[in-house]
């Protein structure tokens, strides 16, 4: 069995740690720890591996965010991964910083990079987890705030949900999906209830 694992985001020096691409540090953080590297592939940086005799492909387009299906679409059929095989990771600014959300469909809302995902692919029916970025800007700096560099005070709250993703890409691969947001959303909203 295959999957493919997708971190969006954009490519090139100047988008280095921006909250948009908090997609890509999550990718590069499982990379990582799977001692994987990634490597110049068509429409996207790519690498592989195998875990208990399943293959994970993990991608980072780089057809820049508002063209993202061209990579997906690409390496679904390259690698012949089934759709509910894909796992696509993004950012949401939703979401509370250092929160996240597994969903198993539904619609790109204002993410212009899910939202080519969906028209590419030519369906919603796709696992998507969603990282906070917060949405701590002036009305009308949505950009600057998507397209700004995370804080040093805000790394260190993001770093727990960059590690949560690795054990939810792990549990989307062995357990699927429905039971990966059973386990993850639910243990996320009980923390939440602890901390108050």
């Amino acid at each position: 069995m295959k999957y493919l694992i997708v971190g969006l985001g954009n490519i090139g020096k100047e988008y280095e740690n921006t909250r948009h691409n908090i997609g890509f540090m999550a990718v590069d953080y499982f990379a990582k720890a799977h001692n994987v590297v990634f490597e110049s592939d068509r429409y996207a940086a790519s690498a592989s591996l195998k875990l208990k005799g399943k293959t994970i492909v993990l991608i980072k387009p780089s057809t820049y965010m508002n063209l993202s299906g061209k990579a997906v679409n690409y390496h679904l059929q390259k690698h012949s991964i089934p759709i509910e095989n894909l796992l696509v990771i993004s950012d949401d600014k939703d979401l509370p910083l250092g929160g996240y959300k597994l969903k198993s469909q539904g619609s790109g809302g204002t993410h212009n990079g899910l939202n080519h995902i969906i028209e590419t692919i030519d369906t919603s029916y796709f696992a998507r987890l969603r990282l906070g970025i917060g949405n701590d800007f002036a009305k009308g700096r949505q950009v600057e705030h998507v397209l700004g560099t995370f804080m040093p005070d805000e790394i260190e709250k993001i770093q727990p949900c960059i590690i949560s993703c690795k054990e939810i890409i792990e549990s989307f691969v062995f357990q699927g999906v429905q039971r990966t947001m059973n386990l993850y959303n639910t243990k996320k909203e009980k923390n939440k209830e602890e901390s108050l």
